[in-house]
């Protein structure tokens, strides 16, 4: 069986206190790593590190002062936590300064021997309220004897093309740190569900929690279910994702029925997607 035991750290960042915000990610790490041993992965809400603060409180001008280069100082002290917690981590996300200067909104995957495995721009900041540059590609990650991981922040999973290019190149859990303060976390909760169902794989939404965000993460089967959600306030999600439950549904199917994937390898390529300029291509761990 490949499992991969996950905490899901639904907190909040010291609004412009990028000092403070790092402890209390440490400080949650460290507690994860104490209080639940097993634990392999953990994940905090989208930009806890770069300390952003709540909605209306933002100056306009944070992402510019708050953000880092990657890699750089920030990732140094992330993997030297990763290699003091022996965890992978995925320490929500950063305002990145790029070497043409623009900032992104970077969501990072520390191993737990210090390695920067993956690094994702988010592709569909939420506009027009988000002024990060966009990213131009979708990004997974190996989780040595485990499977494979994709990442998302936030807004991306209004995008059904994020999910589904991920599961393309066989994420088999999705990790989308998010942080959301509007009434609309309910719409995200639906297409956390269907994106999970759609493209059979774990999703893993970890919100910031009360007052920064909403809270209500969740986590999500790849058949749809929700094994977890959290109410507004601080609170961690702990689960064992069985990947091999992915390997099982997109062989038999959704509730023993519904096997997309199939569907898409035998009959995608002869389907014209004029919106992208061609058509649908077998995944490669289907060949």
């Amino acid at each position: 069986m490949r499992t991969l035991a996950i905490a899901a750290v639904q907190t909040t960042p010291v609004p412009h206190d990028l000092p403070a915000s790092f402890e209390r990610f440490a400080g949650r790490v460290r507690a994860v790593r104490r209080t639940f041993p097993h634990v392999q992965l953990v994940v905090v809400p989208e930009l806890m590190l770069s300390a952003e603060a709540p909605l209306l409180v933002d100056s306009g001008t944070w992402p510019t002062e708050s953000a880092r280069t990657v890699p750089g100082p920030l990732t140094d002290r992330l993997s030297a936590l990763a290699r003091e917690t022996g965890l992978w981590l995925v320490p929500g996300t950063v305002y990145e300064k790029a070497d043409d200067g623009r900032v992104h909104n970077t969501a990072l995957a520390i191993s737990p021997d210090g390695e920067i495995a993956a690094r994702y721009r988010k592709v569909f900041p939420w506009q027009p309220y988000e002024r990060t540059a966009p990213g131009e590609e979708f990004v997974v990650f190996d989780l040595p004897g485990i499977g494979r991981a994709g990442l998302a922040i936030c807004y991306d999973g209004s995008f059904p093309e994020t999910a589904r290019q991920l599961a393309w190149l066989g994420a088999e859990v999705i990790i989308q740190p998010t942080l959301t303060t509007t009434r609309d976390r309910e719409m995200e909760l639906v297409c956390a569900r269907a994106n999970a169902w759609t493209n059979q794989v774990y999703v893993v939404n970890v919100n910031a929690a009360d007052p920064a965000g909403v809270g209500a993460s969740l986590i999500v089967d790849p058949e749809g279910i929700v094994r977890q959600q959290a109410g507004g306030g601080e609170e961690v999600l702990v689960d064992v994702l069985d990947l091999d439950a992915v390997t099982r549904v997109r062989a038999y199917g959704s509730a023993g029925l519904n096997r997309p994937w199939a569907q898409l390898a035998r009959y995608g390529e002869g389907v014209a997607l004029p919106m992208y300029g061609g058509t649908f291509r077998r995944a490669p761990w289907q060949a």
